[in-house]
């Protein structure tokens, strides 16, 4: 069963936008309510997806440069990126199916192809 990972500005890039798969980020802090609810349902999605999605968790508080990197003013933030593109935002506390649908979408997506 795969689990959101921990991220921080520095590993960012690396794990995030040179990723091979689509990765969906959930930007939080600790003391956020609804990024507490919203945590053990990206959990779900992350054992869902094993295999197809990545999942990282990333502490607003910590690491405020991607954070403002992104313009996220807002959590919980959901952001999918695919091909180190950022494709999909996803501001506030949304039910599991919304969050399905939005990943689904971004797989289901045909790949960039090279000019």
């Amino acid at each position: 069963m795969s689990k959101p990972q921990p991220l921080t500005d520095a590993t960012f890039d690396h794990e995030v936008l040179e990723n091979d798969l689509p990765v969906l980020v959930d930007f939080w802090a600790p003391w956020c309510g609804p990024c507490r609810l919203v945590g053990p349902i990206v959990e779900e999605l992350a054992a869902h997806y094993d295999g197809r999605v990545a999942f990282y968790k990333l502490d607003t508080d910590e690491n405020r440069e991607t954070a403002r990197r992104y313009s996220v003013r807002s959590i919980p933030a959901l952001l999918i990126f695919r091909e180190g593109e950022l494709v999909k935002q996803i501001v506030g506390l949304r039910a599991k199916n919304v969050l399905k649908e939005a990943i689904d979408s971004v797989l289901t997506q045909s790949p960039t192809v090279p000019a």
